[in-house]
């Protein structure tokens, strides 16, 4: 694996879990029913970081080659 396959895996897996975080603060935020939207804000920047980060890996690893699938 060269090193521009192993900082797409990287940012793919930063992404993954930015999507992750963001999603787990909206479902935690919807069981309060402190009306607050802040918490909202919070998961709609994770989930566009992660969306965004998730995007600029596959441009990068498709760029870059990428692996073919072991089959």
């Amino acid at each position: 694996m060269n090193s521009v396959s192993r900082r797409a895996a990287t940012v793919r897996l930063l992404g993954a879990m930015a999507l992750l975080a963001g999603f787990l603060v909206a479902a935690l935020t919807l069981g309060s029913d402190s009306g607050a939207t802040e918490p909202y804000v919070l998961a709609a920047l994770l989930v566009a970081a992660g969306v965004g980060f998730r995007i600029e890996a596959a441009i990068t690893d498709s760029r870059s080659g990428g692996q073919p699938p072991d089959r």
